[in-house]
């Protein structure tokens, strides 16, 4: 049995986890595959020359990792790993790694503050309704004219009936696509999508289609052909720079695709989760074509993390449908979080929040440009990320597992990949990080692209 990947030299202390991490490089990086047996521990121990109390300590932590499987009477595998697609962000962040995969706003001491000040606020006046009521009518109404109000700094005009309060953007996106199509017919959406979209459709029995994309978004004619071979019922749009290529799309691309939804009788379901983030933007699609369109907004990436609520706007044909359904999937929002957001937007702290937001996304996407000069890359101005096109999937394989080896975590692009176009790139976050740690994760990732294609493709 070769133990070739391993370099007893290179251990250190404490020597299970660098035999572990050892291990671990090996496994990310293919040179030991899913499915391949790992050295007895007794034969491991003696070749390295440790005890085989370490030698089980590594194996252990591996296991931890979800890395190994321990099988009785067998010895240890390679658990077989899911591609880096199902998800795009670091689940956990150990050691040492710099997290730029997770997008996230920028949040400092202040944020928590903020939030410790409401709380204890909410301590002294939290009406009864907030946590004796189960009935979203009796709780909801005063929260719904506080949402309009919120919804205009969005750019959309709505009347308190047409909003439903959700657990997030995700809750929101949900009960939106079970309102706007029925089991086996078609979503559309743009080729470099929401991560979560293909496995969401598929649990509620639809089915997405990836349309073609240019740099201002979905290109219209490409929708229009879609419809006129598939049985497409709407069309899911990101038409914000929260999409991965960080793209803003124009007023008349908005305008052409409300034309072709209008010729298709096509609901548009609308994320835009940055909400009033964006400044001098165009029109949401919502605001252009109301009669259609389905409004999903959070505060979760302008205002706070943990701020898990938001707002699903819907036009008054599908109203019924989206309150059936979001009451059989969710029920209720969670009644605290959308205290605490109303709290915000009638004192104006969470305008406040976002325009502190907009001026510390603008500092870090300077240093982006900076520390990326000559390397092509798209952001915006006031983005959460940055997308870093590459010539082809494996190279970006390689990207992602040469910088996890740098202890710089990126989100793969083949992540938001949605239909057969590939669009091979790395998405780089900028406010999962501190400012320092964004400098050197940046760094690391202008040394590899700069690096010589035949050299990184011969490290693994």
């Amino acid at each position: 049995m070769t133990m070739a990947f391993l370099d007893p030299a290179a251990l250190s202390r404490p020597v299970y986890q660098s035999l572990a991490d050892q291990i671990a490089r090996a496994i990310a990086d293919g040179r030991l595959a899913n499915g391949a047996q790992l050295p007895p521990h007794r034969i491991l121990a003696h070749e390295l020359k440790i005890s085989v109390q370490t030698v089980s300590r590594a194996y252990e932590e591996l296991i931890r990792r979800g890395l190994v499987s321990g099988e009785t009477g067998r010895g240890s595998f390679v658990r077989r790993q899911e591609p880096a697609s199902d998800v795009p962000y670091l689940e956990e962040r150990p050691g040492e790694t710099i997290d730029l995969s997770i997008l996230k706003p920028v949040c400092e001491t202040m944020h928590l503050d903020r939030m410790k000040a409401v709380l204890a606020e909410m301590a002294v006046d939290l009406p009864a309704s907030a946590a004796l009521s189960f009935r979203p009518n009796v709780i909801f109404p005063g929260h719904r004219a506080v949402a309009v109000e919120w919804l205009r700094h969005c750019g959309v005009e709505a009347s308190p009936g047409n909003v439903i309060l959700t657990n997030g953007a995700t809750a929101g996106m949900t009960v939106a696509m079970m309102s706007a199509a029925s089991t086996g017919t078609v979503i559309a959406t743009e080729t470099l999508g929401h991560h979560t979209l293909v496995p969401l459709a598929s649990y509620l029995g639809l089915k997405m289609a990836g349309v073609a994309i240019d740099d201002e978004g979905m290109v219209p004619e490409a929708l229009a052909a879609l419809c006129r071979q598939e049985d497409v019922r709407a069309v899911f749009l990101q038409p914000s720079p929260i999409n991965p290529s960080a793209s803003m799309m124009g007023l008349a691309r908005r305008e052409a695709l409300i034309a072709v939804a209008r010729e298709n009788a096509l609901s548009i379901i609308e994320n835009d989760p940055l909400g009033p983030l964006i400044e001098d933007r165009p029109p949401p699609v919502a605001a252009l074509a109301p009669e259609r369109t389905l409004y999903v907004t959070t505060f979760t990436k302008s205002v706070l993390p943990g701020l898990r609520t938001g707002y699903l706007v819907a036009p008054d044909r599908l109203m019924p449908a989206v309150a059936n359904r979001h009451l059989v999937s969710h029920w209720i929002a969670t009644p605290l979080l959308a205290e605490v957001a109303s709290r915000w937007v009638r004192d104006g702290t969470a305008m406040d929040l976002v325009r502190w937001q907009r001026k510390a996304l603008a500092r870090r996407q300077a240093t982006v440009a900076e520390m990326l000069a000559g390397i092509d890359h798209r952001a915006h101005p006031m983005g959460l990320h940055v997308w870093l096109p590459l010539r082809s999937r494996t190279e970006e394989e390689v990207f992602v597992a040469q910088a996890r080896l740098r202890g710089v975590a990126l989100a793969p692009g083949r992540s938001f990949q949605i239909g057969r176009d590939e669009h091979p790139a790395v998405r780089i976050a900028v406010g999962s990080a501190s400012e320092a740690e964004l400098k050197a994760g940046l760094r690391v990732v202008a040394g590899l692209y700069h690096a010589a294609p035949e050299p990184l493709l011969l490290a693994i």
